[in-house]
């Protein structure tokens, strides 16, 4: 029964019907598969030598490095392959918004919370080498939870198993880092499921089944030069740059009485960090922060309340989107700079900028759909 259900899969798969004018922007999907399969894989060996706790979990990451045999080529895959794996999503993201893909709604919802999970399981992987930033990254992100009324401390308190983080939290977030990517493998299925149910989007943003072709073998070849030009990229990384991405104060073992200069996350979530060190009220940054992604679920209300044909809007479209793409790079850099003049107030007008995306989208469409129509009459 499995091995039929298996050969059904395949089959479908394979003469999936899909756009013949899909470009080498949609190869983004599939890469993140491979870098996820990556992950979990690489994430798999380092846990045979991993020790989840505070007073081994750095010693135990120069062990994998030093005395495991190829244990320093499994720890800079799986660091790196993190950066890759979020660089490949943003681009999806990116794609999506661009072609207004969003309109495939059970699709880009499920996309979405794969995107939440992904930072959730990012964030906690960062925490276990147990060095200066992890644990203090750990204790500003999970001291956030604080500003919820009422319950926020004991929230935290809860989390962290104890009045600061202590073994306890490592333990938790070393076992909760470990099952999210099979929570996230289970979304990707049901991504999969309805992206097959409606068909995938093209740049035109036409549904139609008259030029459609099977996926095998035009779209598998590639998806496969897809793969070998980034997994070119990802091996040039790890053998001459391994630690490109990552910061220098985590090399040293967490003291939790000697506090950074400049605690930062890791650069995929600098954006958002930006965001919160704009506001000056704390309740204020979190509600902000959360909304920096949280966002992304309204972009389906752009298709629902436009009801016409929206190629003719593309220009508009691709200038909004590049100036959003602009403030995104902009934040992200901010993110990684102390909070001084000129980056405070650098931060608080972008940040402006990035929530205005949206909205100013909505009301050009209505401008545009409003002229459409007049030009009928």
């Amino acid at each position: 029964m499995n091995k039929n259900l298996i050969t059904m899969l395949n089959k479908s798969m394979m003469k999936l019907p899909t756009p013949t004018n899909i470009s080498y922007w949609w190869n983004f999907g599939s890469l993140l598969g491979l870098f996820l399969l990556i992950q979990i894989l690489s994430g798999f060996f380092l846990s045979m030598h991993y020790t989840p706790h505070i007073y081994h979990a750095f010693n135990s990451i120069i062990h994998i490095n030093q005395n495991v045999m190829l244990g320093w080529l499994i720890h800079n895959i799986h660091i790196n392959g993190a950066s890759m794996f979020f660089i490949c999503i943003y681009m999806h993201i990116g794609r999506n918004l661009y072609y207004n893909s969003f309109k495939l709604i059970n699709t880009w919802m499920i996309g979405v919370s794969i995107y939440l999970i992904s930072m959730m399981t990012a964030f906690l992987g960062y925490v276990l080498p147990w060095g200066q930033m992890s644990f203090w990254g750990a204790t500003v992100i999970t001291n956030l939870i604080s500003t919820i009324p009422y319950i926020g401390n004991l929230l935290v308190q809860w989390i962290w198993g104890g009045f600061s983080i202590n073994n306890a939290t490592l333990n938790r977030f070393y076992s909760i880092h470990f099952i999210l990517p099979f929570i996230m493998l289970m979304m990707i299925i049901l991504h999969l499921f309805f992206l097959h149910s409606s068909g995938s989007s093209n740049p035109l943003g036409t549904f139609s089944d008259l030029s459609k072709i099977p996926f095998h073998i035009y779209f598998t070849i590639k998806d496969i030069f897809g793969f070998t030009m980034f997994m070119m990229m990802f091996w040039i990384i790890i053998l001459e740059y391994p630690y490109f991405f990552s910061d220098p104060d985590n090399f040293t073992p967490a003291n939790p009485l000697l506090t950074p200069i400049h605690i930062q996350p890791e650069w995929y979530f600098l954006f958002a960090y930006a965001i919160l060190r704009s506001i000056p009220n704390k309740l204020g940054g979190v509600i902000a922060l959360l909304l920096s992604i949280m966002i992304l679920y309204i972009f389906p209300l752009i298709n629902i309340k436009m009801k016409f044909n929206s190629l003719s809007f593309y220009p508009f479209n691709q200038m909004l989107f590049w100036m959003f793409m602009n403030i995104f790079i902009l934040l992200t850099w901010t993110g990684s700079q102390m909070i001084e003049y000129p980056f405070n107030l650098i931060s608080q007008f972008m940040s402006i900028m990035y929530f205005s995306y949206l909205p100013t989208t909505m009301i050009m469409m209505n401008i545009w759909k409003f002229l459409i129509f007049q030009k009928k009459n």
